[in-house]
């Protein structure tokens, strides 16, 4: 019985677009998934947004904010992640979802490995790492510096709520921001 539980808790399903509706189950690991509440809330502020939009979806995990973009437009979205398993199922859903060539890129790769590489402009950056340490300071100086983000891009992030966003590049202007329990989120845009 608690193993059902635990695969229950494991599974999402897309909100809106043309995959609605579909559920996934991603593998057992220490992945913390962005919540039904907090996506429904991001595509709301990102609603006529997403059209042709090249994603990047940092700390892909379950695949839960990438997959939500390409349901609802975005032109496609690299998906990177240091866990395998993640990364190998998130193939599988995308083929199981019939998601044609060239929509998504899967990339087994931690942040950093993968920012320091020639950069590609991308026009809507996710970025939901685990909240230990300081892997989001350091992912948004390397997506500042180095030049990962196109201009206009929106780049979303979410972080504990108990620790406020700090030191985040000036060009960044905040244009929205949520609570939900322990979770803070927000979007900015790089003008």
């Amino acid at each position: 019985m608690s193993h059902e539980r635990g695969a229950q808790t494991r599974r999402l399903r897309i909100i809106a677009g043309r995959w609605r509706g579909r559920r996934w189950q991603f593998p057992a690991s220490d992945i913390r998934p962005t919540s039904d509440r907090v996506r429904e809330t991001l595509f709301n502020w990102l609603q006529g947004k997403l059209g042709g939009r090249r994603c990047l979806d940092l700390y892909a995990g379950s695949g839960a904010l990438g997959l939500e973009a390409l349901s609802r437009g975005a032109a496609h979205c690299v998906f990177v992640d240091q866990d395998g398993q993640a990364i190998a199922r998130l193939g599988d859903v995308l083929r199981e979802w019939g998601a044609e060539s060239g929509l998504a890129q899967l990339e087994r790769s931690s942040a950093a490995q993968f920012l320091s590489r020639p950069a590609q402009p991308f026009d809507l950056v996710l970025l939901d790492p685990p909240f230990a340490g300081d892997e989001l300071a350091r992912s948004v100086a390397r997506l500042e510096s180095q030049r990962w983000l196109a201009g206009g891009a929106l780049i979303y992030l979410e972080h504990p709520r108990s620790t406020p966003l700090a030191g985040l590049p000036a060009p960044w202007q905040s244009l929205r921001s949520g609570t939900a329990g322990a979770v803070g989120y927000d979007l900015y845009q790089r003008n």
